[in-house]
């Protein structure tokens, strides 16, 4: 039997691993598990203990009151149609928009892609006056679908990341189909979308949860307490006498049980998507 030996180095290599993926892990979770333990506490409780210590008494109803009170129920219901329609609309522009700059080699296509680099290096609060003036002109503020243009835009790390997974298809691809009569559309939709299903489920991630989370917009947009989403619904237990953080933080707990499940469900699809973008360049 071989004995392995361990040198000075190796262990102090290993503890400092270890202790570093500790303490990043426990600095992860510290909010999650402070989160969750204030959410059973009842008002008073909550004033008068720390945040980490157990509640005396589990507040069950603290979760009913979160989704009655915040009406989380409409909440969601909004927030899934945002969902649905943004990354439809932002998966079929991108993917568009990647392919003809991909295939096509006009006069003006790197200017283009320039220009959406660009477009990233700009702040988005700097282009809120601009924004929030043309989504008044269209009429678009306090109504769900005006959200929802203007969620879905134009992603340009989306299309960088069609783009990049394209420059991997061959255009002989391309070419046999243009052979058996298809035209550009054809090509797109029968040959090259299917192969991008990689791209889509990196995208479709990225895209969601900055979507699922985004509250700046939706607080500015979405007026109507009928329109709001789960991002802005628990904004129903602040006001100017003080905050109920233990029916927020039970609010914030119930948010989170649909994208556990999504993740539980799909998490072959999105580990595969972001394996395979992680190999593709």
């Amino acid at each position: 039997m071989k004995i392995r030996r361990y040198t000075t180095g190796s262990v102090i290599a290993a503890f400092v691993k270890y202790f570093s993926l500790l303490f990043f892990a426990f600095w992860t979770l510290l909010p999650l598990v402070s989160c969750l333990i204030t959410a059973f506490k009842g008002d008073e409780e909550y004033q008068t203990t720390s945040v980490m210590m157990l509640p005396r008494v589990w507040e069950l109803s603290n979760f009913v009151k979160a989704f009655t009170a915040a009406h989380m129920g409409r909440a969601f219901l909004n927030s899934s149609l945002v969902l649905v329609f943004v990354l439809a609309g932002s998966i079929l522009i991108s993917s568009q928009l990647a392919y003809v700059l991909n295939r096509f080699k006009f006069r003006g296509n790197q200017l283009i892609r320039n220009l959406f680099l660009f477009a990233t290096l700009l702040p988005g609060v700097a282009m809120q006056v601009s924004v929030y003036k043309i989504m008044a002109t269209l009429g678009f503020i306090n109504h769900l679908y005006g959200y929802i243009v203007m969620m879905t835009g134009t992603d340009v790390i989306t299309i960088y990341i069609f783009i990049q997974f394209m420059e991997n298809i061959p255009v002989s691809l391309d070419e046999s189909g243009i052979m058996d009569g298809a035209n550009y559309f054809s090509i797109y939709w029968n040959l090259i979308l299917p192969l991008l299903k990689p791209a889509i489920v990196t995208s479709m991630i990225l895209k969601g949860v900055g979507t699922y989370n985004e509250y700046y917009g939706a607080n500015l947009y979405l007026q109507s307490p009928e329109i709001r989403t789960v991002a802005i619904s628990l904004y129903t237990f602040t006001g100017p006498m003080g905050s109920r953080y233990n029916l927020i933080c039970a609010g914030v707990i119930i948010s989170l049980i649909p994208a556990l499940l999504v993740f539980l469900c799909c998490q072959k699809q999105i580990y595969a998507g972001i394996a395979a973008g992680a190999v593709k360049g």
